[in-house]
Parts: C-alpha cells; structure tokens; sequence
C-alpha cells in the first residue's frame, strides 16, 4: 500500500464556498482522488486545515503554521510514500504582507521538513488556484485586499522555479481550476472533481 499525505488549507479540507461547510466524501477532491486510486493501492491521507499557512502564525486563529505541525504529521504518519503539498493562499492575507518570494521561502522551509522527516517520500508540489478578483470586497472575505490578488497570482512562478532546485514535482492548479463565483476563494464542487482527477495522472505517473 502507498501512502499519500495530501498537507494543505482550506481548499484540501474541503470547504464548501456557498455555504462554508465542509464538502462530504465523495465531493471533495481528496476523497475523488482516493477513489480515482482505490485500485492502484494508494491510500490518500486528508491534511488539510482551514486558515493554514507556510510559516505565518495567525493572529486571529491559533494553530494554522504549517511548519510548525508538518514535522508531526510526516512521523504521525510513517514517513508517506508521497506527499502533495499546497500551501499558500492564506500566506497572500494583508495581515502578514507577504510577497510572492517570502511565500516561496515558506515553502522551501516545508520542503527542508521533508526531506529531513520524510526524505525517501516524493512530493508533489502544487501552487494554488488564483484568489478572485473580487474576493476582498464586504460580501467575501476583507482579510484579503487587491494587492492580495496579484500576489496569489505569482506563486506559480516562484513556485515553479523552487520545485526545479528541489527536484520536486510541480503544476500549477490555476492551470486547471479557478476559485468560485460564490467566494472568489475556494474551488466548487466541479472544481474538486476536475482537480482530483488532475492530481490522479500526476501521481499515476511517478
């Protein structure tokens, strides 16, 4: 059996853009990859958390720095087989103002933790799906602003060029998928199943 460790926020959760719950099994693309692979002999690990982020500690919410719990779930989970990493979104709130690079730089500090907790797994880096370009206006969500924006729109290629110097397997989800109408942040059920199956081939071909 291989294990995969899918470490991600709230689009790896699951979360639902109308109404803010959590996508049931079956809908959300963790659980349409474990599917997809049921007979592959690949078993998905969900670790995916609202609000998580690459290095920064939320103010407003206690327990989202991905670099603090990532070492704990590689040993929690016997060193994964594979892990898919997507990280990133929440690291583009005006709250840290960060930019594309010091983002990276939160990656590249997950992707030092694995190699030192998980060193034999093959990872899959994957940068996230555009913010909306209306997401921080009153009615979605005002943690994020403009600026915002046009920061989630430059991971890819920070991104792209850190899973290079890694060695690393990459692809960009904006490529495929796109945040919703309903949130301008999170992916629809649609959206789920597209990028799952996505994910599927990718994994398939390692």
């Amino acid at each position: 059996m291989t294990d995969v460790l899918c470490f991600g926020d709230s689009n790896t959760w699951g979360y639902n853009p109308k109404d803010g719950s959590r996508f049931p099994w079956g809908v959300r693309w963790t659980s349409v990859l474990q599917e997809q692979l049921k007979d592959q002999r690949i078993r998905v690990i969900e670790e995916g958390l609202c609000g998580r982020t690459t290095i920064f500690e939320d103010p407003l919410r206690q327990g989202r720095k991905g670099v603090e719990l990532f070492p704990t779930l590689l040993e929690t989970h016997g060193k994964p087989d594979q892990i898919v990493l997507m990280l990133g979104t929440n690291d583009c709130k005006t709250v840290f103002s960060a930019s594309a690079d010091v983002i990276g730089k939160g990656i590249v500090r997950l992707l030092d933790q694995a190699k030192q907790f998980a060193p034999d797994s093959k990872i899959l880096l994957i940068s996230p799906i555009f913010l909306g370009e209306r997401v921080w206006e009153e009615e979605f969500d005002q943690e994020f602003s403009p600026e915002s924006v046009e920061v989630s729109k430059k991971l890819g290629d920070v991104y792209e060029k850190i899973a290079e110097q890694y060695g690393t397997d990459f692809f960009r989800a904006a490529d495929y998928v796109q945040s919703s109408e309903e949130d301008q942040e999170h992916m629809n059920a649609e959206g789920h199943r597209v990028f799952a199956g996505v994910v599927a081939e990718h994994l398939k071909s390692v």
